[in-house]
Order: structure tokens, then C-alpha cells, then sequence
């Protein structure tokens, strides 16, 4: 595979990371790798740490789909993964088509609120310019694998792996995500993109159910006390926009799907000030000196960057889906997660364990595909695969997943089993 990573930011440089570390397990399968960042000295840094020849940072500007093309034809690309912000992806998709090679993202191009009922209706959802395209892909031969990051992405093979091996009936698909993390001196701070934070945190969340369709709420709407494994434990979560609620409906069978967040009060206070001052604002300009800059894009260079305060970070994050549904007749609820300590993924790939995690669920899918192990054509999600490869491979590169049985009549019943069997058995 030659592999163009577009965005040397912390998700693309642990992608090169973890590639590079992962060869010592899983064998060689990149053939080459264009680091690209508008900041070449960002990507000629990651080069350097890699300190591979396969490795060749380049400046590209991703909103120029001429010039990524261009990069594609010089480098002989046959593969694409975008990990910069969402409000790239259109070129970034664009181009990948026109030059006839693979793309993946980690989160899909972005949505629109509705003009008249934001709060209780969707209008352009995430990820419909994408699909909207799936038989052009397909008729050309090629493939968008979208949405392939931790959430969306690991979180959704996790979904499918419950369908496959845990599950006869499935009602509900629940993404979870929560965290112990501090910042010494930081009461409040951006663990991730600054942009991205603020575009799915202050959008109305989305939600289906079979007999609705997809619904929207109002912003941290149905908050819940959720239980996270790993020693994190009861953390609040709140429903925001996510992929995977666009991605699931698609290829389970199921009743409802929701994602929900773990965001501290002091968080949301801060995130809904920032809106009534209008700094979230996307569609309009205001000029600083000689140039004009987003209030967004203005807010994401002066808070204090996630690259800048991961080293000091302590804690785990916890990335999962819950589900519940039958086996065997009983009641079931089980959580499939993984788990990242951010003091060990700085160790180990010198980023943060939010982007480290964010970047394995892309190496993984990138290594199965050019070993020919997940195929396809068209724009389509994770589902579509046998998550069982991808499951095995998490462990390989350092990022095992696990199961936690939730009380229920499935879990009752099988305890009681177990233990007689092995008083039988005694």
C-alpha cells in the first residue's frame, strides 16, 4: 500500500506511530507513506521521529483538491486517509475519487441544522454527502471506507461483533464514552480538537429508533450516570451528534441507537457560553489586523492546544458500546471497550491517548485492507466487515478490547451455571 495521511496533527502522527511499531508483529505491508500537513515542519517532525526513508513528509493544503490530486499522481498513492478536521472532507473525498484510489476518515462530512425545528428534526445529517455518492464509487470500482476512527469506527465494529457472536436480537445500540482525565492547573481544557469539540458537542444530537427514524434532542439532553470499567467509574454522560448513529441503523438490526458523552457540568457551561458569545460561528468573519478568521478558527489557535497539555494529562479514556438485546431467550446487556492510559500511550507514541486511540482503529482497517482481508467498493461503513480480524488485531497493536457482562437475566442465569459445574466437576 502507498498511503497518503493527510494532517499531521496528534491523530496522524500516532498513525505513523503505530504502523511503524505495529511492522514488529504484523509483518510489512506499507509500501510507503506521504506525511502531509499545511505546516511542512509539523510533518517533515513526524518523519524525523519515525525515522524511516518510507516516510516522506510533504505541504499540501487540504481544502485544494487539484493539489491533493496532484500528490496522488506524483507519489503513486492508492489509498488516502484523511485525519484532519471534518470541514476538510469534502476536497479531501472529492479528489480521492477523481484520482481512483481508496479513502478513509474518521469522522464524516458535516451536517446541517434544520432551518425551522433544529431540536426535533434532522436536515443534512453527517455523512450524506458521502453516501449520497455510493454508486459512483462503486460503478469506478473503488472505496470509501467513512467514519473509521475510535468513535465512529472501533465503537461500530464493536457493534457488529456483539451482532455476530453475543446477540440473537438486539434492541439497543448505546455508544458510551467517558474518562478519569486531569490537567494539573486546568480546570477546564480541550483533550481533543478544538474545532471538532465544539462543532459535535453544541450541534442537537441525533438519535433513531425504528419506529421514528432519526430524531433530534436538544444539546446534553438525557443525561445519565454510566458505570466505565478500568477503575474510571461512574461518570455522567450526555447525549451528543456522532457518526455512529448515522452508521449502525444502516447494518444492525436494532430499536435505538444513541451516543453519549462524558462531559463534566463545568464543560458544558463553558462550551454554551462560548455559543452565546458566538464563538462557535462558522459562517461568518471577523477581521484581526490585515486578515478575517472564523470566531471558531480564531478560538481553536488561542485555547490551549490538546498537543501542548497531553504530556501532563493523567488518567484513562474508555471507548465503547453497550448493548442489549436477547440470547438464548433471556435478557442481555454487555459493554464491549477499550481502554488507553494516557501516560503509557505518551510513552509509547509520544501523543496523547485520546489521538493515539483515535488513530488505531484507522491502522488496523488500513492493515486488513491491503492484506486483501476486508474488501468492498462504494461508500460504506465498518459494519459491512467481519469484525472478528479487526478484533485480533487490536491486541497487536497494543490496544486490546474486553467485555464487561452487565447484570441481567443472561448473566444470572450463566453465573448460576458455571458455578454448578464446577461444584459437579469437584
Amino acid at each position: 500500500m502507498k498511503l497518503l495521511v493527510i494532517g499531521m496533527g496528534g491523530v496522524g502522527q500516532s498513525v505513523a506511530m503505530l504502523i511503524k511499531r505495529g511492522e514488529k508483529l504484523n509483518g510489512q505491508w506499507l509500501d510507503g507513506m506521504v506525511l502531509a500537513d499545511y505546516n511542512f515542519e509539523r510533518a517533515k517532525a513526524v518523519a524525523e521521529a519515525v525515522a524511516d526513508p518510507r516516510f516522506i513528509p510533504v505541504k499540501l493544503n487540504a481544502d485544494n483538491k487539484e493539489d491533493i490530486i496532484e500528490t496522488i499522481k506524483q507519489n503513486n498513492i492508492n489509498f488516502v486517509l484523511n485525519v484532519v478536521d471534518p470541514n476538510h472532507n469534502v476536497p479531501i473525498f472529492d479528489a480521492a475519487y477523481e484520482a481512483g484510489v481508496g479513502y478513509m476518515d474518521c469522522a464524516m462530512t458535516l451536517s446541517q441544522r434544520h432551518p425551522e425545528k433544529p431540536y426535533e428534526l434532522p436536515y443534512v445529517k453527517l455523512g450524506d454527502y458521502q453516501f449520497e455518492q455510493d454508486e459512483k464509487w462503486k460503478k469506478k470500482g473503488i472505496m470509501a471506507l467513512v467514519g473509521s476512527g475510535v468513535e465512529p469506527g472501533i465503537s461500530d465494529v464493536f457493534a457488529k461483533y456483539a451482532q455476530k457472536h453475543l446477540f440473537d436480537e438486539i434492541d439497543e445500540i448505546n455508544v458510551r464514552d467517558g474518562d478519569n482525565y486531569t490537567i494539573p492547573g486546568k480546570d477546564v481544557s480541550f483533550g481533543f480538537s478544538v474545532w471538532t469539540t465544539i462543532e459535535e458537542c453544541l450541534n442537537p444530537p441525533l438519535v433513531w429508533e425504528k419506529e421514528r427514524g432519526w430524531f433530534t434532542t436538544e444539546c446534553f439532553s438525557e443525561p445519565e450516570t454510566f458505570f466505565f470499567p478500568g477503575g474510571i467509574g461512574n461518570v455522567e454522560v450526555v447525549n451528543i451528534e456522532h457518526e455512529e448513529v448515522i452508521l449502525m441503523p444502516k447494518y444492525i438490526d436494532c430499536k435505538r441507537v444513541t451516543f453519549k458523552y462524558g462531559l463534566s457540568k463545568e464543560f458544558r457551561t463553558m462550551l454554551k457560553n462560548l455559543e452565546a458569545l458566538g464563538m462557535d460561528k462558522v459562517d461568518k468573519k471577523i477581521k484581526i489586523g490585515n486578515s478575517e478568521i472564523t470566531p471558531r478558527d480564531f478560538l481553536s489557535v488561542v485555547a490551549p492546544s490538546p498537543l501542548e497539555t497531553a504530556s501532563i494529562m493523567e488518567g484513562k479514556g474508555c471507548a465503547g458500546t453497550w448493548i442489549t438485546g436477547k440470547k438464548n431467550g433471556l435478557f442481555r446487556s454487555a459493554y464491549i471497550y477499550q481502554i488507553a492510559d494516557n501516560q503509557e500511550c505518551i510513552k509509547n507514541f509520544g501523543t496523547s491517548s485520546v489521538v493515539a486511540q483515535t488513530a488505531v482503529g484507522p491502522v488496523v482497517m488500513l492493515d486488513l485492507i491491503a492484506n486483501g482481508v476486508w474488501r468492498t467498493t462504494g461508500v460504506v461503513g465498518p459494519e459491512v466487515f467481519d469484525p472478528d480480524p479487526f478484533v485480533l488485531k487490536m491486541r497487536d497493536y497494543g490496544f486490546p478490547a474486553a467485555i464487561y457482562e452487565k447484570d441481567s437475566e443472561y448473566d444470572e442465569q450463566y453465573q448460576r451455571d458455571e458455578i454448578f459445574n464446577e461444584m459437579f466437576s469437584i
